[in-house]
């Protein structure tokens, strides 16, 4: 499925770049920044048949606000593979952000997500892709390290036409070395609502964030020690350590 969306918030007439779009806090910053640096946005968001929807609805909702030119919802059913608590029956875990991979890892998600995205740009003329991986605040996500992204940088431009004929891509990852904290700072300063974003990996059945998972742990933590307050509603709002 797709759609295509265009709106008086378009920021100018800038060159095209391709975001990344899930629907969390961190894609949407991140497109917020490549608005901000002039960029028109066309934003690609993965229907991975993820475990909820909610997500999706999120990134359609931000891809609206912000005015993008065009909004791709591409599917691909990374249930057929499983292997992750997002996209097989594993629980998702509740007890608190841990050292280790997390089972909520997808097996290579951002490695595919971003061939899938260089693609994408490649059809739109595009030589700039913005992500919003991060890797301080879960740096147990392999595919989130800063040097995954500058291997894959360098795999784009051996792969494609674009890399061959000398326009290479630029991976644009703002907020690889940002804490949460200054990430929910940088959505309050671009003046974007974090209610439009969704971060929960196990919704209550009330539809609300369920505040227990890592995601929610994390983002939760985020804004408190920025000082603000999380649009979204939470079913239990853990002690944070």
């Amino acid at each position: 499925m797709s759609s295509n969306t265009s709106s008086e918030k378009q920021a100018g007439v800038g060159p095209g770049a391709v975001v990344l779009l899930s629907g969390g806090l961190d894609s949407m910053v991140t497109a917020g920044l490549a608005r901000e640096a002039g960029f028109t946005l066309h934003a690609l968001t993965i229907d991975y048949n993820q475990r909820h929807r909610r997500e999706i609805e999120a990134a359609q909702h931000i891809a609206a606000e912000l005015g993008v030119a065009s909004h791709v919802i591409l599917p691909l059913d990374l249930r057929k593979f499983g292997g992750s608590a997002l996209t097989d029956d594993i629980d998702v875990p509740k007890g608190g952000v841990g050292g280790d991979i997390p089972v909520t890892y997808v097996p290579a998600r951002n490695l595919i997500f971003l061939s899938l995205t260089a693609g994408f740009a490649e059809a739109h003329g595009s030589s700039d892709i913005f992500i919003g991986v991060n890797a301080l605040d879960y740096s147990g996500y392999p595919d989130c390290r800063p040097e995954f992204i500058a291997s894959f940088t360098e795999t784009v431009r051996l792969a494609t036409r674009a890399g061959i004929e000398g326009a290479p891509f630029t991976i644009h990852a703002p907020l690889q070395h940002l804490g949460k904290a200054e990430i929910a700072s940088e959505a309050a300063r671009l003046g974007l609502d974090s209610a439009w974003s969704w971060s929960c990996y196990d919704p209550a059945p009330d539809g609300r964030a369920c505040g227990l998972c890592d995601s929610c742990r994390l983002r939760l933590k985020g804004f408190a020690e920025a000082g603000l307050e999380d649009g979204l509603e939470y079913a239990a709002r853990p002690e944070l350590g």
